[in-house]
């Protein structure tokens, strides 16, 4: 067995299984690496919505960020109808669409008119009969945009079975040995829960663990803080409600962002998002809660909440450092030597940012045509439970 591979990626969520099969089907050996499971972290609290730029519309102008992500739901719909690679086969498609709403505002309904500026997926008018049953009270347009939600869980796992051999358990046991240009780099991987390691030589290292970066990266001699947190304090909201997607704008402002899964039990769960977790890490759980239910009964009018239950969690979202600490327009990735440290910025771009990564790999290295394997019984690692699993306090 070759103890040799052409990229060794770490990192296993939406980012680095996406580049895995990017690089494999240009004819690279790669290994990805993941200490604990596929998607933990950002990727399996991410809402799911494959946006296509609404959002950053509002203000009525294309912005950077709507113009790099625009051509994002068409690329993610052909893979999940089988029409690209990677195909998707199996992905949970929540909704086809999401909606956008207002509040009574002036300004809100300017930012509807926004909206609908420059876009592939351009917004259409929903009547008042065809709104879904949260919106039918709301006052004023309600907008349809053809932004796909994906359930989490069920990407990751169709992205990876496509790669059970190419997948692995395990963390850097220790700093990476970096020889001269003949010898090449030494990476020592251990699987701690199984009591066993082995060391492989990698020609490129690609780093894709979200803020796990910055704990990767002095392990491979790189110093310098080339990455930024941006956190949040989502919400959630279990009991008998009805499936909503989409978003509540008051001018430029995304006031909440609300999808919706079926947790183990079978229940309906709220999973909020938007300015309401931005703002909300300012404040504790049950100040957020209390601020939650009061906001959004303002914002779906005929909303009963008697019989839900609330929880919140903070995630931080990890991506390239900027100037100005405003968030990248689009993926950023920072080479240095044979090691790329790489953040799609948003989920809907893991795409671009794959191509990215193969096309800096690809200009630099041939693949060498030597097969890597995995030693047998090696652990792979499980997909990650969504936060609404995993939370251990609700409140009524």
């Amino acid at each position: 067995m070759s103890d040799r591979v052409d990229v060794l990626i770490i990192g296993g969520g939406i980012a680095g299984l996406w580049a895995l099969d990017e690089l494999h089907r240009r004819g690279y050996s790669v290994l990805l690496v993941e200490h604990r499971a596929l998607g933990a972290g950002q990727t399996v609290c991410s809402q799911g919505i494959i946006h296509g730029g609404i959002k950053y519309t509002l203000s009525g102008l294309l912005t950077p960020s709507a113009d790099a992500i625009r051509e994002m739901p068409s690329l993610w719909n052909a893979c999940l109808r089988g029409r690209a690679e990677p195909k998707l086969a199996g992905v949970r498609i929540l909704s086809p669409c999401c909606y956008l709403w207002r509040t009574a505002s002036l300004a809100s309904r300017l930012g509807l008119i926004g909206a609908q500026v420059g876009l592939r997926t351009a917004a259409a008018l929903v009547d008042r009969d065809e709104r879904p049953a949260p919106l039918r009270d709301c006052p004023g347009d309600v907008l349809r945009v053809a932004e796909p939600v994906l359930d989490m869980p069920s990407v990751l796992a169709a992205l990876a079975g496509r790669h059970r051999t190419r997948i692995a358990e395990g963390e850097i046991d220790g700093a990476a040995q970096v020889g001269n240009h003949k010898s090449g780099m030494k990476v020592r991987i251990r699987a701690a829960r199984h009591d066993t390691a082995l060391t492989i030589r990698p020609r490129r290292v690609v780093l894709t663990a979200g803020e796990g970066n910055a704990r990767l990266r002095p392990l491979f001699g790189l110093s310098g803080d080339v990455m930024q947190r941006r956190p949040l304090h989502m919400v959630l909201v279990r009991g008998p409600l009805l499936p909503l997607y989409g978003h509540c704008v008051d001018g430029a402002r995304t006031r909440a962002t609300i999808t919706t899964n079926t947790d183990a039990a079978g229940r309906t769960v709220w999973h909020v998002g938007g300015e309401m977790a931005e703002g909300g890490v300012r404040v504790n759980a049950l100040e957020l809660i209390d601020y939650a239910r009061r906001e959004l009964t303002a914002l779906l009018p005929g909303a009963n909440f008697a019989e839900t239950e609330w929880a919140t969690y903070r995630i931080d979202r990890a991506e390239g450092r900027t100037s100005t600490g405003a968030k990248p327009d689009r993926p950023t990735t920072q080479r240095e030597g044979d090691v790329l440290s790489a953040w799609p910025t948003k989920l809907a771009l893991a795409p671009r940012l794959a191509t990215v990564i193969a096309e800096e790999l690809t200009s630099r290295m041939e693949p060498d045509g030597e097969a890597f394997s995995l030693p047998d019984g090696w652990p792979v690692p499980e997909v990650a439970r969504p936060p609404w699993e995993t939370c251990g306090t609700w409140h009524g």
